[in-house]
């Protein structure tokens, strides 16, 4: 019996020809990435997710490819929030045509929905939600609710 080659164990996912690769993610995140941005079953993105990849640098990562869409700022800013070490592709013609990194916001706007059924923001009035980014989670800077826990739940 023969053991396949180096070949045969690499990751096998089709290349995409224009588009988006956000590489590095945090084993285990990659799903909550797509929801972050707001890529669920129902949206027409062509879509490839790879979890629990070897890499040399953590030991695991999860790998997002996405056909026919480059991501916004603020899209990479909401990546941020759960995965700050990740390295988005830009992808052209096959090739990398541009190759960023993403920091963490100092304030969201109306990204997030307020835990708070007395928050402001929560009343049906014409106002956006405000959150500051702290290290540990994000404050409502309305109600001073914080968020430390599952901040894709509360996504809007």
């Amino acid at each position: 019996m023969t053991r396949p080659g180096p070949a045969a164990e690499g990751l096998m996912i089709s290349p995409i020809k224009n588009g988006t690769v956000i590489d590095h993610i945090t084993s285990g995140e990659a799903l909550n990435v797509l929801k972050i941005i707001g890529i669920t079953g129902t949206t027409t993105e062509s879509v490839s997710v790879a979890t629990n990849v070897s890499s040399n640098k953590t030991g695991k990562k999860d790998i997002v490819k996405i056909a026919n869409r480059e991501l916004c700022k603020e899209e990479m800013d909401r990546i941020a929030l759960i995965a700050p070490r990740v390295s988005i592709n830009i992808i052209r013609e096959f090739k990398v045509y541009a190759k960023r990194g993403v920091e963490r916001p100092e304030f969201l706007l109306g990204v997030v929905r307020c835990p708070n059924p007395g928050c402001i923001t929560n009343a049906h009035e014409p106002i956006s939600s405000r959150f500051e980014v702290l290290p540990h989670g994000l404050h409502c800077m309305y109600c001073d609710w914080l968020i430390t826990n599952d901040i894709t739940g509360h996504m809007i």
